[in-house]
């Protein structure tokens, strides 16, 4: 994988706010308004399918750091588009430049880091973590 032509390289997707993804529902408020671990997720989920797309089957993304704003309140049936542009690639590591979006505006922004692992070792390693 050659890094340098993967910066600037671009993805988005949309999703509802339904009533699950409400503060209210994800025990982070009790406002019902888009909650901001919901928006994170999103934002996550639009970096990791970006990223996915330059790897191969038996590799995944994890997440490894979040620093992300929620500037402006959603509510529950708007329609809100996350962006993830990776502005850094290094080897295993991806640094994305996230942001989310609704009707009116800018919702939230930060960046978020992931870092390439193998599927299975990754999952043998988790489960031995019990024994």
């Amino acid at each position: 994988m050659d890094c340098r032509k993967l910066t600037g390289k671009k993805y988005e997707q949309h999703w509802t706010v339904t009533r699950d993804l409400l503060a209210s529902s994800q025990k982070s408020g009790d406002l019902d308004v888009f909650a901001t671990p919901a928006m994170i997720a999103m934002m996550e989920n639009t970096a990791m399918t970006l990223a996915q797309q330059f790897l191969d089957e038996d590799k995944t993304t994890v997440g490894t750091a979040v620093n992300i704003r929620h500037t402006s309140p959603t509510p529950q049936g708007a329609v809100v588009r996350a962006e993830a542009e990776i502005i850094e690639c290094d080897g295993r590591r991806f640094l994305f430049r996230v942001s989310a979006w609704d009707q009116a505006g800018l919702i939230g922004e930060g960046t978020h880091e992931r870092v390439a692992v193998d599927k299975n070792s990754f999952c043998q390693k988790a489960y031995s973590r019990l024994v």
